[in-house]
């Protein structure tokens, strides 16, 4: 009876063994393109581990992959736009699956796994980014160009969600809410570039992939007055429409709904692709900046634009609320720049997703929103701009000079050249102190 037992959990044993080590089959491998990056997605049946490195003279980078196998098609790739000339695979005699990525360039690559999460699959990611040269100013060049005596544009980023892996909710006819914001968002760019005294910053213009944290950063860089956000909700609920707009909440939800919405939003790093590592990384750090700046001024003017967009788009479309709804998105997350997520409608609601596969819907969607935000700015325009210059009637302003200030500071603050400053105040130097009243010109 004994050996009856033995003989049992031997072959247990032994048939647990085989499965454990049975090879991932790699059986998908897409390829997204982004400005300064290539990314490639292999999609496996099963976990695996791998590793990464690079070899010179062709340049290659290597990936090999233990116990696996290769049965996905590549011919389809489009690789004209990349840094890769070609890709080959081939098993090694210890069990792993080697992939060759033969290079035009040298790239800083980087991969990590994803877990199956949200009907995809487990994935391999690998990052290609390209080393640019950095274009350097002389000096010269640099103080001519602030210098330049003109007012500064208002500065809108215009994010479309998702992109890339993550196609966001999908509508009928397999209608993908990654494509459809991306054509409201460069529609609302459109509408932003024509009115004098703006300027559109498109986050993502293509489809691929930008991690939360990153898409609010891009605006930081680009000092942003505002960071707009535009997505297409779904539900399973085909009946479920109407528009919304969202702010930032840091102490709860403001309704059941803002906090599903949220929450949703904030899965996009997990399902478009993010290294946890890098994440968690970075994660003291952008708590040691929500703690220390104020996000208390940025917020109250979110939730005033917010309310401003959503009475303009109340006025062509269907309000799924009818107030603006606060809730912890990530993506809204900028300490100092206001932030606002609009969703244009319910792509899973058959009615709405045909009206949002149109253009004269999107058009007339975008302009409602820009309604708003110019609603917002004409009278509250941030200091230097053009439409503060406009709001004071183009008339001289009036400066009184402050411990710190030189003549050249104030003259790149209010975008005028030294030598207007010095015709407008009678100046033969460029000597300044402090309580002294400067006129400065109007452009």
């Amino acid at each position: 009876m004994k050996l009856v037992r033995y003989l049992i959990l031997f072959f247990l044993i032994a048939e647990f063994s085989i499965v454990s080590v049975q090879a991932a089959d790699i059986q998908g491998v897409r390829l997204w393109r982004s400005p300064d990056s290539t990314r490639l997605v292999f999609d496996l049946d099963a976990p695996a581990e791998h590793k990464l490195f690079e070899l010179s003279n062709p340049q290659r980078l290597i990936i090999d992959i233990d116990s696996a196998t290769f049965s996905a098609k590549t011919q389809d790739l489009k690789l004209d736009d990349t840094p890769v000339i070609r890709l080959r695979h081939g098993a090694q005699k210890n069990g792993r699956l080697r992939i060759v990525l033969d290079l035009k360039e040298e790239v800083n690559p980087r991969s990590f796994s994803l877990k199956k999460i949200a009907g995809k699959p487990d994935r391999l990611v690998v990052d290609l980014y390209e080393k640019k040269q950095q274009t350097i100013k002389t000096l010269d060049a640099l103080i001519e160009s602030l210098e330049q005596p003109s007012k500064r544009d208002i500065i809108i980023a215009i994010d479309a969600g998702h992109g890339g892996e993550d196609p966001g909710a999908v509508g009928p006819n397999r209608i993908y809410e990654k494509n459809i914001v991306l054509k409201i968002a460069k529609n609302l760019a459109n509408k932003v570039n024509e009115q004098k005294g703006y300027k559109a910053l498109l986050i993502r213009e293509g489809d691929y992939f930008i991690r939360l944290g990153d898409r609010a950063e891009k605006a930081r860089r680009a000092q942003a007055d505002l960071f707009v956000s535009i997505h297409a909700d779904g539900f399973n609920n085909p009946k479920a429409n109407g528009g919304s707009v969202f702010t930032l909440s840091r102490r709860g939800a403001t309704s059941k709904m803002a906090s599903i919405l949220a929450s949703k939003e904030n899965q996009s790093d997990l399902i478009g692709g993010v290294d946890r590592i890098q994440l968690d990384d970075k994660e003291a750090q952008l708590k040691k900046i929500l703690v220390d700046l104020s996000m208390t001024r940025s917020m109250e003017t979110s939730l005033d634009i917010g309310g401003r967009v959503l009475k303009e788009m109340g006025s062509v479309i269907r309000l799924h609320s009818s107030r603006v709804e606060s809730a912890g998105f990530a993506v809204l997350k900028s300490p100092d720049v206001p932030s606002i997520l609009i969703e244009t409608g319910f792509i899973t609601n058959p009615a709405e997703a045909k009206k949002l596969n149109t253009l004269a819907h999107r058009t007339k969607v975008a302009k409602a929103i820009f309604r708003g935000i110019d609603s917002y700015f004409s009278e509250n325009p941030p200091e230097g701009t053009y439409l503060a210059w406009r709001l004071n009637g183009g008339n001289s302003v009036k400066y009184t000079i402050a411990s710190g200030d030189t003549l050249s500071s104030i003259a790149r603050r209010y975008k005028v050249s030294v030598a207007q400053l010095k015709k407008e105040n009678k100046l033969s130097s460029s000597n300044i102190r402090v309580g002294q009243i400067l006129l400065i010109p109007a452009i």
